[in-house]
């Protein structure tokens, strides 16, 4: 509110509804109405949770994620519906605070849409800390007649049904928009196959002087692509020209360790056809992780085969979600592997991780890299190393290397 203030904004509280050209009719909690005339109006109602048939929601022992941040006690047992970004996040809180988690999810992975390789690392991760999964399975019904929930749950492509007994059921099968009782159909405003309003490369809807943004059109259901949506808006109506990449837009999952994406993914940038390199660097390697004692995970850089640029970079390992944005910036800078491996990177840190990742990609210092990497953990010198790896012609080269990098010293002796 003290922004609205300051950038001298009236808000006004209550439910509104398009009635007209310009026109908002607004009803406040005391029951009274006024209509808002402007030049344009902006639909950012955000998105709701997603039902499920067959799983009625009661806001106590079947909740969704509004319930779930603020149960009174903690379950003894919890079943999430869904292995997606809400699902592990908030599954993984109440296991960490000793609940017994199950997590049935209708595919065959987890966080769809994310990097497989992250995804399954997560999976691991996140089973080692107690968590269960189903997956390919759905859940079809629930009997909460009796004191503890009997959800039925069978194969996703049918078959013999079995009974899981819970305390309480997390329904996290993702969002819908919230497009219901704005008077969008009254006013023509045009909707796809999924709800969501239409818009063009301007956030402009078919209707003059109507326009949309964030979880109600396509895209990413995330703050901050919705945050970027509002100011580029805010922009194209003061007559400027604003403008979202969505190719640069980061995703993270807040499960402990952190989960990171911006950009292509491996799976996508191969059914594109798209050459790439992937570069790749554990945490276990990492000083400040090992000291933080927090070493699981890695990071993944991919990058164009052809000119090096950055096309997605995935984490999983503590501070993802801050490391992220250093990858964010390159891209949006349309940056080369190289250009990040070339940096100074802090010692010891975190970050030096995506350094690295970056260095593990490139065709000669990766291999370089990656024969520090294999002596520092193994205390084995260059020399008998190479004597281990390679031909004569390869040692002489990484002799060179070596001599350049570090003054011709046995690293470990």
């Amino acid at each position: 509110m003290e922004l609205l203030k300051k950038n001298k904004i009236d808000a006004v509280h209550g439910t509104g509804k398009i009635i007209g050209t310009g026109k908002v009719e607004v009803k406040t909690a005391d029951g009274k109405t006024q209509v808002l005339e402007t030049k344009n109006i902006v639909i950012a109602t955000g998105s709701d949770v997603a039902k499920l048939r067959g799983v009625d929601v009661d806001g106590k022992r079947i909740v969704t994620s509004d319930q779930a941040i603020a149960l009174d006690k903690v379950p003894g047992r919890l079943l999430v519906i869904g292995a997606g970004v809400i699902g592990l996040e908030l599954g993984s809180v109440w296991r960490r605070l000793g609940s017994k988690v199950t997590v049935v999810e209708f595919l065959d992975r987890i966080l769809p849409g994310m990097d497989m390789e992250v995804a399954r690392q997560s999976q691991r991760l996140l089973e080692k800390q107690g968590m269960t999964f189903k997956l390919a399975s759905k859940v079809t019904g629930v009997d909460s007649s009796g004191a503890t929930l009997k959800a039925s749950v069978e194969p996703a492509k049918g078959g013999a049904s079995e009974t899981i007994e819970t305390d309480v059921i997390l329904v996290a099968t993702g969002r819908t928009p919230y497009t219901e009782g704005l008077g969008l159909k009254e006013a023509g405003v045009a909707l796809d196959e999924r709800g969501r309003v239409k818009t063009d490369a301007h956030f402009a809807t078919n209707v003059p002087g109507i326009y949309a943004i964030g979880d109600v059109i396509v895209g990413p259901m995330l703050a901050h692509k919705a945050e970027d949506e509002g100011v580029a808006v805010a922009e194209i109506l003061a007559g400027q020209h604003g403008h979202v990449n969505y190719n640069v837009i980061p995703g993270v999952v807040y499960t402990q360790p952190e989960i990171a994406s911006v950009g292509k993914t491996e799976e996508e940038l191969k059914a594109a056809g798209v050459e790439s390199r992937v570069g790749k660097f554990p945490f276990t390697a990492n000083g400040r992780a090992r000291a933080m004692r927090h070493s699981e995970g890695f990071v993944k850089i991919l990058a164009d085969a052809n000119d090096d640029r950055v096309l997605g970079a995935h984490i999983i390992g503590a501070g993802a979600g801050e490391l992220i944005a250093e990858a964010a910036v390159l891209m949006e800078f349309g940056g080369s592997a190289e250009d990040l491996a070339r940096i100074c990177h802090a010692h010891p840190t975190l970050s030096e991780s995506m350094r690295e990742a970056a260095l593990a990609q490139m065709p000669l210092v990766g291999i370089d890299a990656a024969l520090v990497w294999h002596g520092v953990n193994n205390n084995v010198g260059f020399e008998d190393l190479a004597d281990q790896l390679w031909d004569d012609d390869t040692q002489a080269l990484f002799a060179a290397i070596i001599s350049f990098h570090f003054g011709g010293r046995a690293f470990g002796k």
